[in-house]
């Protein structure tokens, strides 16, 4: 039995709740608080650019206020600032800024991804794009949604989608060489569209685009996304095959024959 299987379903609704009022409480926050002229800090120093600036901090201390005020006895793990291990079995996982380099240069594109975890597997999520008016989120194992502009519509991935016409978004992130790319050609020939972090995912759970892979990912990149994506009928997993709540390079195909295709074109590269 999985994660999802031992949830009730009323239990299912009240965390998703909670995530939906999160999510128009972030977006309030946003406006009011994060919309201003800021600096970006580098954390790599030399090493490659991996910004942070201070709203992704901000972010995650009005998060993890909101979780520890509702569920003082859970688990939180943030990007920014780690996390110190509780006996419970839920764990929020929380990326505050997911694609902070669209942040930084005013691209709408970037989110707030916040995930529950049940004895280590996620079970529900959120993506909350502030700018963009509208949050992603599930309430069951079979029911996921976006709430756009305050409507709100059900998620579905395009399970019809063939090989032939397939439409795929992907970025390497820096991670894979141009020696390790020239082995999958067609992999590259099929990257038609460009990756934007979690909009893809997001893109991906409307059925318009029908498979989605991405290079080192962590947790928090991965575990608020994957149970919206599993609730809207997609499947994922990393480029070996294994669950992808282990993140690393990862896949995510509308159809078991996309996801079996693609994971053979990318067979040269798997890590």
């Amino acid at each position: 039995m999985g994660a999802m299987d031992q949830l009730r379903k009323k239990e299912f609704i009240y965390y998703a709740k909670f995530l939906s009022r999160l999510a128009k409480d972030m977006t309030r926050f946003y406006y009011l608080k994060l919309n201003k002229p800021f600096k970006a800090i580098n954390k790599s120093k030399g090493k490659g650019y991996d910004p942070v600036t201070k709203a992704d901090r901000a972010f995650e201390k009005f998060i993890r206020s909101k979780i520890k005020k509702k569920f003082p006895a859970h688990e939180i793990i943030g990007e920014e600032f780690g996390h110190k291990k509780t006996k419970s079995d839920f764990t929020w996982v929380i990326d505050p800024i997911d694609g902070t380099r669209s942040f930084i240069v005013g691209n709408p594109t970037w989110s707030n991804l916040i995930g529950l975890n049940y004895k280590g597997n996620p079970v529900v999520g959120l993506a909350n794009f502030p700018e963009l008016n509208k949050y992603y989120f599930n309430n069951s194992k079979n029911n996921s949604y976006v709430v756009e502009n305050g409507k709100k519509r059900k998620l579905s991935v395009n399970k019809k989608a063939t090989f032939k016409n397939i439409k795929v978004a992907g970025a390497f992130h820096g991670w894979l060489s141009l020696k390790k790319q020239s082995r999958i050609p067609r992999v590259l020939k099929l990257m038609q569209f460009p990756c934007f972090d979690a909009l893809s995912y997001a893109h991906f759970c409307e059925g318009k685009i029908d498979a989605v892979l991405q290079c080192q990912n962590k947790i928090w990149d991965l575990h608020a996304i994957i149970p919206i994506i599993s609730a809207a009928g997609g499947i994922g997993s990393t480029w070996n095959n294994r669950d992808a709540k282990y993140a690393g390079s990862v896949l995510f195909s509308a159809n078991r024959n996309i996801h079996k295709k693609m994971l053979k074109l990318l067979r040269p590269v798997k890590s």
